[in-house]
């Protein structure tokens, strides 16, 4: 187990700003290939598991760097180690998958890619949570460090993620012995871009982040003919009642103080409009971030389902499977103390900001929580900064501005990258011993 209050970094703050400014001094001179490297990855997403010219891309870079790079790593991860003398052993996250979703933004780099999704349905390919930037700004944090080796002493792991959005790709890279093989990190250091300003860092000690479970519901009915509904059990008209009754989870079996969410976001029956079907399926989304609120509401939804399907006269009673979960997102206090003060120090206070607990999901804890390190996981802004101040004066900001998993969203490429790879970088070095 990792002692989170060891000091195992700089301990100067003046020496470190000096090292952080003379990195950070190479970043101009990367910044053109880095935006194109963006739009690229951009135009060419790649669904969970499935990332094979994104990881490829990838692994050239780090050898160009002078990483030393293994593939494969939880089926499609890359893992990259820079290792520079004695010192603090650094885990560096970035996910790489994009998501079934048809692009809008009308970009000239906008995805027009469609694949196969894992249950074999032909679907668009969309980045639409800003994994491209995740991969970019951190490829441009890897050179700056490998190009100031010479001020700071320790390893640096750096992690490129498959398959977050399922849930599945951190825990595929542990259980394809990433420590074993990489070494047992002394920090885990992860950041995400979200839909506030570009230029403003967010980081939350504690549960910073919902757990999600993703669940698969068949609804089972009889099939008849649309003009003689009497002869058939409808699943339609089930399904219907079921996403009715499970608004009522949150607003009246969860406690005011305690958070849950419970979305339907797919419902999917029949065939034709004169035929009754005889089933349906329902895919539920739940986030909460204790065990009890957790069980509470997955029982509600149990309950509720079986109920639902019985007063319909169902045949048979429904099947609730899982599909995925993700844990609770935890930031150590005292890890994330020391990496927003050295991203305070170099940013500003009026650029970074406490936002409080999401109910987002992430995996990225799981390398912290499988090894025993402290986590920081940080929100690095994306939108313009002048569209976001006018929504924000107009009270508009949840309608105007489109946030992750929207086919509207994608980040400004600038400022949002300078952001992302300098703060990638100054949170690195903050864990990172001087250089003897």
């Amino acid at each position: 187990m990792h002692d989170a209050h060891a000091d195992t970094g700089p301990a100067d703050g003046a020496a470190t700003a000096d090292v952080i400014r003379q990195a950070l001094d190479g970043h101009p001179a990367q910044r053109g290939d880095l935006e194109d490297l963006y739009k690229d990855l951009h135009r060419n997403p790649e669904l969970s598991f499935a990332e094979v010219r994104t990881s490829g891309i990838v692994a050239e870079r780090l050898r160009d760097l002078g990483y030393e790079v293994t593939t494969g790593v939880g089926r499609t991860g890359v893992v990259g180690v820079l290792a520079n003398g004695e010192g603090p052993r650094v885990f560096l996250r970035a996910d790489f998958d994009a998501l079934p979703v048809a692009e809008r933004t009308g970009l000239p780099y906008a995805s027009t890619a469609t694949a196969a999704d894992q249950d074999g349905h032909q679907v668009p390919v969309m980045h639409a949570c800003g994994h491209d930037m995740h991969v970019t700004c951190l490829l441009g944090a890897l050179r700056l460090l490998a190009d100031a080796r010479a001020s700071w002493s320790g390893t640096v792991v750096a992690l490129f993620q498959p398959a977050e959005e399922i849930g599945k790709g951190a825990q595929a890279m542990v259980d394809d012995r990433l420590f074993a093989r990489f070494g047992t990190p002394d920090v885990v250091l992860g950041q995400h871009v979200g839909p506030f300003p570009a230029g403003a860092l967010g980081a939350h000690p504690g549960p910073a982040l919902a757990a999600t479970d993703a669940l698969r519901v068949q609804l089972f009915g009889k099939g008849g003919h649309g003009s003689r509904p009497e002869t058939a059990i409808d699943p339609v008209l089930m399904a219907a009642h079921t996403v009715v009754r499970l608004q009522s989870v949150v607003s009246r079996e969860i406690a005011g103080g305690d958070t849950a969410v419970v979305t339907v976001g797919s419902m999917r029956a029949g065939t034709k409009d004169n035929i009754i079907p005889d089933d349906a399926e329902l895919k539920l989304n739940i986030r909460t971030y204790t065990d009890e609120v957790r069980g509470t509401v997955l029982a509600a939804v149990e309950r509720i389902v079986k109920a639902e399907a019985a007063a319909s006269g169902a045949p048979r009673e429904p099947e609730i499977s899982p599909i995925g979960r993700f844990p609770v997102l935890v930031n150590d206090p005292d890890a994330t103390g020391r990496t927003v003060g050295a991203l305070t120090a170099h940013f500003g206070p009026e650029a970074v900001f406490d936002p409080g607990p999401a109910t987002g999901s992430e995996d990225c804890g799981t390398f912290a929580t499988a090894s025993g390190a402290p986590l920081c996981f940080w929100f690095f802004g994306g939108t313009d900064r002048e569209q976001f101040a006018a929504a924000l004066e107009a009270g508009t900001v949840a309608r105007d501005i489109p946030s992750n998993h929207s086919p509207l969203f994608a980040p400004v490429v600038q400022p949002t990258l300078d952001v992302g790879v300098a703060a990638m970088t100054v949170a690195a070095l903050a864990w990172l011993a001087p250089a003897g």
